[in-house]
């Protein structure tokens, strides 16, 4: 059964640029893993605010992701990186 995450990642103005490159890069790994089917980055305009729309094919999938070295690096950088940053599990209704 897929898991569906939206995460929402508010940049500090200062480091945005910095914080859209890491984030890119965690696209391209991602999207290698066996268990992503989607992993998608927005960027919504001008208010240093990025979207993350992902599917995994299982929970065995998601906790292997999250254990690997690009997110875990992104993780000790969050705090100088990010003003805030939100993630919800939703299930899909159609």
């Amino acid at each position: 059964m897929s898991i569906y995450l939206t995460a929402i990642v508010k940049s500090k103005k200062e480091t945005v640029d910095e914080l859209r490159a890491m984030l890119l890069n965690m696209v391209a790994n991602s999207r290698t893993e066996e268990a992503c089917i989607q992993y998608d980055l927005h960027e919504a305009g001008d208010t240093n605010t990025f979207i993350f729309q992902e599917e995994w094919k299982d929970q065995a999938g998601l906790d292997l992701h999250n254990k690997q070295p690009y997110l875990l690096g992104f993780v000790a950088q969050a705090s100088r990186l990010t003003d805030e940053i939100v993630i919800y599990k939703t299930e899909k209704l159609a």
